[in-house]
């Protein structure tokens, strides 16, 4: 038991381990993040519903959306943003790894008759012939990869792009990062019962990594039959960080912003979006 709660409570390195696919893929916690997607009153897995209509009214405007757009929606979920470009005339593609969420999209998709293709695969393994004016990452995804996959995902989205076309997303900034505390706590059936049907006992490991600017989410989840662990890492950034990793990936900068419905830039807001163009 001992060696067990040692492991629990061991530091990784920073982006050690990666374990978003058994999150988004497993039966029961896809159905949970899902119903967390289509919760219009809540900031989970989706943004609040007003604030994603203020979002694409912003994105149709700034970039001019109409039947002559070609987008991609890297993690785009049940379609949310998706549905609503598709609407304004966009050409789009929809990837995601979560397969309950992209056959919710495409159900929507398809009674709407949207002119949307969807995409179930990880967005770090796509490759297509097709080039694109926008690509979009919204909901601070870009945070959750590792130095490595976002050079690699960086230089994909320069290859996609027509020349001249632009990337949109958004991340958390130090003022979140400093608002973050570790924590080490444990509970029965945690989050309310997120991670199993099944009675379970959830272990919470929080961990700072001052240097690097990461915090990590470490689960752990103990059933009866089986014991996993989920982490949830997170990049923080300046906003002189994120510029350096587009522009040494051949992009230059054309804004920043405190969100991606191009709320004016606050350096104290918890996060802030970038317009990158591929030069």
């Amino acid at each position: 038991m001992f060696e067990e709660l040692e492991k629990i409570n061991t530091r990784p390195e920073p982006f050690q381990f990666y374990t978003a696919s058994d999150l988004w893929n497993d039966e029961y916690t896809s159905k949970q993040m899902l119903s967390f997607h289509l919760n219009e009153s809540i900031d989970v897995s989706s943004r609040k519903i007003e604030f994603i209509n203020r979002s694409v009214e912003w994105i149709a405007s700034k970039f001019s959306i109409d039947m002559s757009t070609n987008l991609v929606d890297f993690g785009c979920g049940p379609g949310l943003y998706a549905a609503r470009l598709a609407k304004r005339g966009a050409n789009v593609t929809g990837i995601d790894f979560s397969k309950r969420s992209i056959e919710y999209a495409k159900e929507v998709a398809e009674n709407e008759q949207l002119n949307i293709r969807y995409l179930n695969q990880n967005y770090l393994e796509f490759e297509t012939e097709d080039r694109f004016n926008l690509v979009l990452m919204i909901m601070c995804d870009f945070c959750a990869l590792s130095p490595v996959q976002r050079n690699g995902l960086l230089k994909k989205f320069h290859k996609i792009l027509e020349p001249g076309g632009s990337v949109l997303l958004d991340v958390y900034s130090l003022v979140a990062f400093d608002k973050r505390e570790e924590q080490a706590t444990y509970e029965l059936n945690q989050l309310f019962g997120f991670w199993s049907p099944n009675t379970y006992y959830g272990f919470l490991n929080t961990f700072k990594y001052n240097r690097e600017k990461v915090v990590l989410d470490k689960y752990t989840i103990v059933e009866a039959e089986r014991t996993r662990t989920v982490y949830n890492w997170l990049q923080y950034f300046t906003s002189e960080e994120l510029e350096k990793e587009f522009i040494e990936a051949g992009f230059s900068i054309e804004g920043i912003y405190s969100d991606v419905a191009g709320t004016p830039y606050d350096k104290d807001s918890s996060e802030f979006a970038i317009i990158a163009k591929k030069v």
